[in-house]
């Protein structure tokens, strides 16, 4: 009684929360005019230097030189504000602006402006920019983001802890700093920085997680990985063709890290049968892991962020990518063949009956009722997540609903379901959503965002370079998740001043690519390199800095170079 109040419950709680997300904002129906009298008013949209919205900006208002302000209001995430005036002015009007981050700034009214207030009208002022003032609290934010990135990328503390810590730092100094000793040091208070979670995010991971722990468990991988050793013959070169296409398509479809998980064990049987060095075979599986999983939106964690924040679908992943990284997957496949001909060709080729027989027998599915139902429900969320756009569905909704119909219509085991789901990665990423904001709240971003706008320009070329090469570049040390979701601000800035970026999405596919491609480079430069090296160790088969990075430099500079040319062809030769 009590297994099936807790796989119902779950069910309900995902339900219910897909609709929560599928319903539209109740305030949005209301529009800004629809008053309860006819008062007139001051409008405006607060901008940085850069042209970003400035939120949460104190707006007051003036008469006539009166030390109280009349009327006030706060800007709005789009940076929009406007003033209701309880009276009308007699000769000026006065606004100041005020935010922790950005430099006081106000605005006389006379004359012409006065008389439109006056007559009963509206005044819209338009686009008003302040300049970022680099208070202490901006460098708080900074240096304590660079701080977690370092400690992720040494692996001092796990990713969620680091993140954690980083959060508590801004906390600490925004309510003890800011309250007792400056308000300069006063980052954003805790409801604010629940804003910059991404809870589509959230809850697609969640759901996301149910569905693959549900699949997983019949043992359908196993089978794979039979399948594959018999369809190569024991042929070193065509199995290792055979494991990247089924790596490649299992990512595309998982996320990379289960993919891994999966994968490496039976790997590790294969190679050790064969005489093959282990590495000879997870290093392909692990760059075939990070590239494949840029063709749809749930393939890697980064563009599930990135099409939540640009509105990029499912659709629009596979239609737009998926040929640029079947290219560089054939560039990656015959490098790998190429650097590793000598160890192939030392190997006696055939089938091995013990592995053969061993393989056979791991590869029997476990449950094949749960494997039909869980397969079917898989099936109907990829199609949904196709057709999802029409209805205005985000993805998150289709990912909640697969994951009801696992645990009410597929039969499991809801205690090892829970037991299952990253509960660790789900805090991980609302604690890297509050630190991303806390530096997006300072100022910091746009900062960058503004040093690289220099750079690129209106040119699309170099801004298509600047993010694929220079994302890849960075996602080489720092983990690929934090890291994308820094740029996205970024990005949005640079393609507000590039014709046509805005609407086709380029540079966000190019995010896409260079976080993913780049995070290829170095063995820490993802966590699905750094789990495959962990379980290779300790099954005695160590993977080393340097023999990881003397195969994945050059493939993630070629691949990197691949969908660089890729998405300038897509977009600019054939147009979208």
């Amino acid at each position: 009684m009590r297994k099936h109040l807790w796989r119902y419950g779950l069910a309900l709680f995902c339900l219910l929360a897909a609709i929560w997300l599928w319903l539209p904002d109740p305030g949005a129906a209301l529009s800004q005019d629809e008053r309860a009298e006819e008062l007139p008013a001051l409008i405006g949209h607060l901008l940085n230097e850069q042209g970003q919205a400035i939120a949460e900006a104190e707006v007051k208002v003036f008469f006539d030189s009166e030390e109280e302000p009349v009327a006030f209001a706060a800007s709005r995430e789009d940076g929009l504000w406007q003033v209701e005036l309880p009276r009308l002015p007699e000769n000026t009007v006065s606004i100041e602006f005020h935010h922790t981050h950005f430099s006081a700034d106000s605005i006389e009214l006379e004359g012409e402006d006065v008389a439109i207030l006056k007559q009963g009208e509206s005044l819209n002022l338009g686009e008003i920019e302040v300049q970022n003032r680099y208070a202490p609290g901006f460098w708080v934010a900074a240096f304590t983001f660079l701080f977690v990135l370092l400690v992720i990328a040494l692996e001092k503390l796990p990713n969620a802890t680091a993140a954690l810590l980083g959060v508590a730092i801004v906390f600490v100094t925004t309510f003890f700093g800011g309250n007792l000793i400056s308000e300069d040091l006063h980052i954003f208070d805790f409801e604010r920085a629940l804003t910059y979670i991404n809870w589509e995010v959230i809850f697609l991971v969640m759901g996301m997680m149910i569905v693959v722990s549900v699949i997983e468990s019949t043992g359908v991988f196993q089978w794979l990985a039979f399948q594959a050793y018999r369809w190569s013959r024991g042929q070193p070169r065509v199995l290792v063709v055979v494991l990247i296409i089924i790596t490649t398509m299992a990512s595309a479809l998982l996320d990379n890290v289960t993919t891994m998980l999966l994968m490496v064990p039976i790997t590790l049987e294969i190679a050790i049968a064969l005489g093959l060095p282990p590495t000879s075979l997870l290093i392909p599986e692990i760059l075939a892991s990070n590239i494949g999983g840029i063709t749809t939106l749930i393939g890697t964690p980064t563009n599930i962020l990135i099409g939540a924040y640009a509105e990029i679908s499912f659709n629009d992943f596979l239609i737009n990518q998926t040929i640029g990284v079947i290219i560089a997957l054939a560039v990656m496949t015959v490098y790998v063949l190429w650097f590793f001909r000598d160890t192939f060709n030392q190997v006696e080729k055939g089938i091995s009956p013990t592995l053969y027989a061993k393989l056979e027998e791991n590869a029997q599915i476990k449950n094949p009722v749960v494997l039909r139902k869980s397969l079917f429900v898989f099936a109907v969320t990829i199609v949904v997540f196709a057709i999802g756009e029409g209805l205005h569905m985000v993805p998150a909704v289709t990912a909640l609903l697969a994951a009801t119909a696992m645990l009410v219509w597929v039969e499991t085991d809801v205690q090892k379901m829970l037991s299952l789901v990253d509960w660790t990665t789900l805090v991980f990423f609302m604690a890297l959503f509050m630190l991303v904001g806390s530096i997006q709240e300072v100022g910091l971003i746009a900062t960058v965002a503004g040093f690289m706008g220099d750079v690129v320009g209106t040119n699309l070329y170099a801004g298509v370079f600047v993010i694929v090469f220079g994302v890849g570049a960075l996602s080489f040390a720092i983990a690929n998740i934090p890291l994308a979701a820094s740029m996205l601000p970024v990005v949005e800035y640079l393609s507000g001043n590039i014709s046509g970026a805005v609407s086709n999405k380029i540079l966000y596919y190019g995010l896409s690519m260079g976080a993913a491609m780049g995070g290829n480079g170095f063995l820490i430069g993802g966590e699905t390199n750094l789990m495959t090296a962990g379980i290779a160790e300790r099954a005695g088969y160590p993977l080393s800095f340097g023999r990881f990075a003397k195969v994945s430099i050059p493939v993630t500079l070629l691949t990197l170079l691949v969908g660089s040319l890729w998405l300038l062809f897509r977009f600019e030769i054939l147009g979208g």
